[in-house]
């Protein structure tokens, strides 16, 4: 038997003899907790520029300000023109900061203030003043958001919003959909993505299918690379660091009158990263530390044809080797332990997309058509159960018809097709689905702010279904709040695996009949700004009813197991932030979401859903060539498995405290260095792998 086929079935006979973890996950893996938070940038879809904003209102951006006091280290503006996602009309090009603007809620430019949904944006800046190398480490103080990460830096990374599965978020690179078809869940393992190519990176909460198809049932997860834009410039980083860490990262990228470019490679290496536990290991079996090797190439292109057609093109290519200490099951006693030698993953990810721009009637109306390929590969070795190989492909065609009707109404409709095929050993299996969608944005009287969407999805093997969001707001100048609220429903379509794929050995066959998983979510909060704009605070209350859950099914007379659809679940939670310029080089900023998650069939807690998370993050520009930033994220109590016997265990909070400084020695040279866990907390996230203790990094910038 293959380690992942091992693996898996692990995991459903998990799920199926303990159910109350009502879907929890069939493929999770845990992590530990780091930092930022967060702000707002401007760019587009696909491959493409960033869209004009909309008309600025006279209210706080409050909801998306980030810690980082805006004196940043050579702050970049945000592109407001044409070059790979025009949008509407024809508008003046202004240099806008991006923590006032966001793509992700409807797709198009959208100043901030105007948001109905609940967005978190972190920009390039905000994720260079910290220091964060990977998606993962970004997203651990986003609010409504719980990362688990199993087993340090390569290790399968999994992301819960809002309470949902960790299969319930869609993440999309420059328009990509880069979920993994020959996954268990058809999920994204977020810890293989760095951050040295990326310009920001946008959490939309909620459910979000109306716009974005299947797989948004808790929100999605958008990525957006950075585009070349001016001269020539050349940005060349290295990092060294405990645990064996050696970073390099070099990009060039760049503009003309008509074409730009960004080309990317970086290395990211840990070589001596204890992740196992030394109580849980059998006498005799030693402590293997894990070690990963991440090689990433990047590129984004764009050529205006004419002044009305505009080609993009962007590429990402991804090789990673990753050696841990896995586990053996044993028969016996029916436990899991840690093996005496190492197993490996080595995964390879090539995602790409072509997309054509065509602005008609003075550039009121905007189409663009799009393709898609991604192909993802892995290679898993066990001592203890040998050698498998997965491979997942997805091909996408789109087009998208964005139409400025007025200065208060755009109407976007847009259809797609896509194939996905899974080939294990002993498997082929693949499935087309086919989607259209609408989506209105209006203001019809000032300063209120209305957007709706609906799409149908047509699946081969499950049918039809039918998904819609509407999302108001509204500002009141005078007082500088604003009201807002959104609801919406989502479905998250059964995997290839779960429905086709069996394994005998473990007594365990798919379910080819398994049905998409469905929700209908709501939320609705308010920000307030205080003392001219320069404070702000603000909460929203959410709640997700999930239905359908597929959860593992087991017959104690034929030791068969399955999937079916026979879960229930509801979240509900409140997300509250506070943030103040308290200097114009001070900044801070306090997050805390409460959240409650309960299996619905059975009424108990779901695993890996902390209760309780905040985030406290400071910046200070203490000089005019230094910045200092400091986070605190705390991680209350939650349920999980134990790794050795999947019994329900509890995970006591922890907190952690991050610092990083950054000194600019010249205008090319930047000095920078950072303290992971200074306090070197003890904690285990998931059950069964410990977190990262202390590290200390340092590494130099050069830049043209």
């Amino acid at each position: 038997m293959s380690s992942k086929s091992y693996q898996y079935a692990l995991a459903v006979a998990a799920l199926a003899l303990v159910p109350e973890a009502a879907h929890a996950q069939l493929a999770t893996s845990p992590a530990p907790v780091q930092i930022p938070e967060v702000t707002v940038t401007a760019p587009a879809d696909g491959a493409g520029k960033a869209a004009p904003a909309p008309r600025p209102v006279k209210a706080p951006a409050a909801a998306q300000q980030s810690s980082t006091p805006r004196v940043q280290n050579k702050p970049e503006p945000v592109e407001q023109a044409p070059k790979s996602k025009p949008q509407s009309a024809p508008v003046e090009q202004v240099a806008v900061d991006p923590a006032t603007v966001s793509v992700s809620p409807t797709g198009t430019t959208q100043s901030v203030e105007q948001v109905g949904s609940s967005v978190t944006v972190v920009t390039s800046q905000e994720i260079e003043a910290q220091q964060r190398r990977t998606a993962n480490d970004v997203l651990r103080s986003v609010p409504g958001v719980n990362v688990v990460q199993g087993g340090g830096p390569g290790a399968l990374t999994s992301v819960f919003i809002r309470g949902t599965n960790s299969n319930h978020s869609k993440t999309l690179i420059d328009g990509i959909d880069v979920s993994d078809p020959s996954g268990v869940n058809r999920g994204y393992n977020l810890g293989h993505l760095t951050t040295f190519d990326l310009e920001r990176i946008e959490v939309l909460r909620g459910p979000q299918s109306g716009l974005y198809g299947a797989d948004a049932l808790g929100g999605v997860v958008v990525v957006y690379t950075k585009k070349g834009e001016g001269p020539l410039k050349v940005d060349a980083l290295a990092e060294v660091g405990s645990f064996g860490t050696f970073n390099q990262a070099l990009s060039a990228s760049g503009s003309t009158d008509k074409f730009n470019y960004a080309f990317n490679v970086s290395h990211s290496r840990s070589d001596n990263v204890p992740v196992t536990p030394v109580e849980i290991l059998l006498p005799g079996t030693p402590k293997l530390n894990s070690n990963y090797d991440n090689m990433t190439y990047s590129t984004k292109l764009g050529v205006d044809v004419t002044s009305d057609v505009t080609l993009n093109f962007v590429a990402r290519y991804v090789e990673t080797a990753f050696g841990f200490q896995g586990d053996s099951f044993n028969f016996g006693d029916f436990t899991n332990r840690p093996d005496a030698t190492k197993s490996s993953q080595d995964t390879t990810q090539f995602h790409t997309r072509g997309e054509a721009v065509w602005r008609l009637f003075g550039g009121r109306v905007t189409n663009y058509f799009g393709i898609n390929y991604s192909a993802l590969t892995t290679k898993d070795f066990s001592p203890s159960n040998g050698s498998s190989f997965a491979d997942g492909q997805r091909v996408k065609y789109d087009w998208r018809s964005v139409v400025q009707v007025s200065r208060g109404l755009t109407v976007t409709a847009g259809a797609d097709t896509q194939t996905e095929k899974l080939q294990v050993p002993a498997l082929n299996a693949e499935e087309s689905n086919k989607g259209v969608y609408a989506q209105a944005q209006i203001e019809p009287v000032h300063n209120l702010f209305l957007v709706g969407n609906v799409r149908h999805d047509d699946n081969e093997h499950f049918g039809g279904a039918t998904t819609w969001r509407f999302a108001p707001a509204y500002l009141f100048d005078a007082t500088g709040t604003k009201i807002k609220g959104s609801v919406g429903t989502a479905f998250k379509a059964p995997s290839l695996s779960q429905r086709f794929q069996d394994f005998p050995a473990f007594f365990f066959f798919a379910n080819p009949n398994l049905k998409p998983e469905e929700s209908t979510g709501w939320d609705i909060g308010f920000e307030q700004a205080v003392f001219g704009g320069r404070a702000q605070f603000g909460a929203t209350y959410f709640r997700n009813d999930i239905t359908n859950l597929i959860n593992g099914t087991f017959d104690p007379i034929t030791f068969v197991s399955s999937v079916d659809n026979i879960g229930k679940a509801k979240t509900t939670g409140v997300e509250g932030f506070v943030s103040a310029d308290v200097t114009d080089t001070f900044r801070i900023r306090a997050d805390a979401t409460y959240m409650e998650a309960f299996n619905e069939m059975t009424g108990d807690e779901l695993k890996r859903r902390p209760r309780f998370k905040s985030t406290v993050s400071l910046g200070w520009k203490a000089t005019p060539r230094l910045l200092l930033t400091q986070s605190v994220t705390y991680v209350g109590a939650s349920l999980d498995f134990d790794r050795p016997t999947f019994n329900p265990v509890v995970l006591p909070g922890y907190a952690l405290v991050n610092l990083a400084a950054d000194y600019t020695l010249t205008d090319n040279v930047s000095l920078f260095g950072r303290i992971d866990n200074l306090l070197d907390k003890k904690y285990q996230n998931p059950a069964g792998f410990e977190g990262t203790g202390f590290g200390a990094f340092a590494g130099v910038r050069l830049r043209n």
